[in-house]
């Protein structure tokens, strides 16, 4: 144990006159403990509400989405030179174009996507998603199928069985001139992936019929990729887009939803900020208590520059005793933030409406990387707000403090 550090345990087990000093420390310490743990309960929260948006997004699409095939060919192309990657596990060509829904005298827009279910399983999870009705429905003999989001089916009045109309946004020449396109497709199954934007405004079609109805020649508008592992897909996506010309464009599950994860990484961002304050607070609260200490201290600190001790000697003594105090407030912080995370995935404290979150518990995700900034951060405030007291106490002169200490 070094001098400094013995010096400073014996500062801070020694009896003081009066309770000022020892409630100071203590709500400093108390202080730096509610801030730690308010930020990794927080940060943990946030995580798991993001883990569950992109698990439901993964879920309703393609890891990588290549646009713009020319032609059947082309698209095989495609297909041949996305499969020569090793990191790509399987393919499924689409269909999207916009159309409008027409059911009991009520129209919205929606986008349609024309799927090959032989294939299209292969790079998501929508097979699971399916609440009502049977994706081979789709092929239907004389009307073709459809299945709808959840959200928009309740919407419409439509349920499986009934019919729809679509209408497309491009006109066909008629005797009568331009008119738009319309077809009657059949309801065949109803899905629910979890996520408002795919639930409330996506219709799903199979891709001979929706490539018929939208006017998509090459007989797909693109192709969806499943990776072997999720955070490859901008390597991935960026190989694509070097072997493809610009006409071609290659997104991945985060570039075509950029908005929203930008939205929660700004999110998270301001909340770290605003509680980073709490801490901020209670680091000045231990400020404080290390001038205080210091004033008490003045005779102690004359004696040992007296007998030889220097002014970084001093100073490390004081910076030693403010770590040790913000550090208890950091480590029982981690250990509270800790608890309550584990106390809110366990225990159902907070209840979510299933209707609207698809999801009646506050998910928890609590990420190493997270606990770590949080850590230093406290600790790097605590040294912080130490400096200024430790330097102080260092540049007092030995005769003055022991004639006035």
């Amino acid at each position: 144990m070094s001098l400094e550090l013995f010096i400073a345990l014996r500062y801070l087990k020694a009896k003081r006159k009066g309770l000022f000093a020892v409630v100071t420390t203590s709500i400093g310490v108390a202080g730096v403990t509610v801030g730690v743990a308010a930020l990794i309960t927080t940060l943990s929260v946030m995580n798991g509400f993001q883990a569950d948006i992109q698990r439901k997004i993964v879920g309703a699409q393609a890891h990588v989405s290549v646009y713009g095939a020319q032609s059947a060919a082309d698209l095989e192309r495609i297909d041949a030179l996305a499969k020569a990657d090793p990191e790509v596990a399987a393919t499924a060509p689409f269909v999207l174009g916009q159309a409008i829904l027409t059911s009991h005298d009520r129209s919205m827009g929606v986008l349609l996507k024309g799927l090959d279910p032989a294939r299209e399983f292969r790079v998501n999870d929508l097979a699971k998603k399916l609440v009502a009705g049977s994706w081979s429905g789709l092929a239907g003999a004389k009307t073709p199928g459809v299945v709808l989001g959840s959200e928009l089916a309740d919407r419409m009045g439509a349920d499986v069985g009934g019919e729809v109309v679509l209408v497309s946004p491009k006109s066909v020449a008629t005797p009568l001139g331009l008119l738009p396109k319309m077809q009657r497709f059949r309801v065949v199954g109803l899905l629910k992936t979890g996520y408002y934007e795919y639930d409330n405004g996506t219709a799903w079609a199979e891709i001979g019929a929706a490539s018929k109805f939208l006017g998509v020649e090459a007989g797909a508008s693109g192709l969806g990729l499943r990776l072997k592992d999720l955070r490859d897909a901008d390597s991935v996506a960026r190989r694509l887009r070097g072997v493809l010309d610009f006409r071609r464009p290659v997104r991945t599950y985060a570039q075509m939803n950029q908005t929203l994860f930008a939205a929660l990484k700004l999110e998270k961002t301001v909340m770290f900020i605003i509680l980073t304050l709490i801490t901020l607070v209670a680091s000045l609260n231990i400020a404080s208590t290390q001038i205080l200490r210091s004033v008490e201290k003045t005779r102690d600190i004359g004696l040992l520059k007296a007998m030889g001790a220097h002014a970084r000697m001093i100073e490390k003594i004081f910076l030693v005793e403010g770590l040790l105090i913000g550090g208890s407030g950091v480590a029982a912080g981690t250990a509270l933030g800790f608890f309550l995370c584990w106390v809110i995935a366990t225990f159902p404290i907070v209840e979510l409406p299933g209707d609207i979150y698809y999801l009646t518990r506050v998910p928890v995700d609590v990420r190493p990387w997270d606990v770590a900034a949080v850590t230093l951060m406290g600790v790097a405030l605590t040294l912080l707000a130490t400096v200024y007291p430790a330097r102080r106490a260092a540049k007092s002169d030995p005769v003055e403090a022991i004639h006035y200490g």
